[in-house]
């Protein structure tokens, strides 16, 4: 196995940053981009497939009939470009557990204690749209994930 190394180059798993908020306590953890798969920097033979194909736990390759599609250059630079965001310092996702749809609670600010229904969530900026019925009008208020509870 050590003299099909020279086949191999990176082997990379793409993961985000999430801020997630449990017990009134914020954290940052890693979420896996595209779970499942990895990906692989590596010369395709004959000799290097059959290596892949009998790892434990490797189910197949993504292409057609088994055999493997290579990445097309600007899909590598843009998944590169997520892992090279690590580096530097990135202001992570929030983690929100509503979805449209859904039935919320308003905890605080001026419409504390309306309920409504989510209209729109935004992961990056951490923002929920809810929809909240004053004098008999559907209502589109912007609030923090924070901000709202589950009914």
């Amino acid at each position: 196995q050590e003299a099909l190394e020279k086949y191999f180059g990176e082997i990379i798993i793409p993961t985000e940053k999430v801020a997630e908020t449990r017990g009134g306590k914020r954290r940052v953890s890693e979420r896996k981009l595209y779970p499942g798969y990895i990906m692989i920097k590596m010369i395709l033979n004959d000799e290097s497939w059959y290596l892949i194909r009998e790892t434990g736990g490797v189910g197949d390759f993504t292409g057609a009939a088994g055999k493997p599609i290579p990445m097309k250059d600007e899909e590598i630079q843009r998944m590169l470009g997520l892992e090279t965001a690590k580096e530097e310092i990135v202001q992570p996702k929030v983690k929100i557990d509503f979805s449209p749809g859904d039935r919320v609670k308003i905890k605080e600010g001026s419409f504390e204690s309306f309920e409504g229904t989510v209209d729109t969530v935004d992961e990056v900026s951490g923002r929920v749209n809810v929809l909240v019925e004053i004098f008999g009008r559907s209502t589109p208020v912007e609030l923090g994930y924070w901000q709202v509870e589950a009914v």
